[in-house]
């Protein structure tokens, strides 16, 4: 099979649309089970889901994430999603709670290294859908980040309110 015939994940790696927007009803979902979102730490005007946000432009990796306060929400570009994931571990370390909206891929690095020994893992069902029209094609889970919580994967019907 030569490159011209390829399709699927592996052909598109790093080439599709990175700035989906999180849809209301799951951000509403997560405010009801953990309380208020605080500041959006990748964001922009037309997209952000919190009263505050940092845009691109002023660089979230710049920011003390502890120093902020209350829960933070983080849904990065899944292109490159290991430096995110650990920068949430280390802020949780100093004290910031962070609700990490990321595919659900358990085998990856990143997964093994920042989130699995420091999160509560929520697999997200149903699968959620980032245009309000189809779901998205790859399983999504929200990692909880904070340090009142037990390390431990519970998958949730967010929907539902379980």
């Amino acid at each position: 099979m030569n490159a011209a015939t390829r399709t699927g994940a592996a052909h598109r790696r790093h080439a599709s649309k990175q700035d989906y927007e999180t849809p209301w009803e799951l951000v509403r979902a997560v405010e009801r089970r953990w309380g208020p979102i605080t500041v959006d730490l990748a964001a922009d005007a037309t997209n952000a889901k919190a009263p505050l946000w940092i845009d691109e432009a002023t660089d979230s990796f710049t920011i003390e994430w502890h120093k902020l306060g209350g829960l933070l929400w983080l849904n990065p570009p899944f292109a490159n999603i290991a430096p995110w994931a650990s920068k949430c571990a280390c802020e949780m370390g100093l004290g910031a709670r962070i609700a990490f909206l990321v595919p659900a891929a358990v085998g990856s690095r990143w997964f093994i290294d920042s989130v699995y020994p420091r999160a509560l893992v929520c697999p997200l069902c149903p699968r959620v859908s980032f245009d309000g029209k189809n779901p998205y094609p790859k399983d999504v889970m929200l990692c909880l980040f904070d340090s009142d919580v037990i390390p431990t994967l519970r998958p949730w019907l967010w929907r539902e309110g379980a």
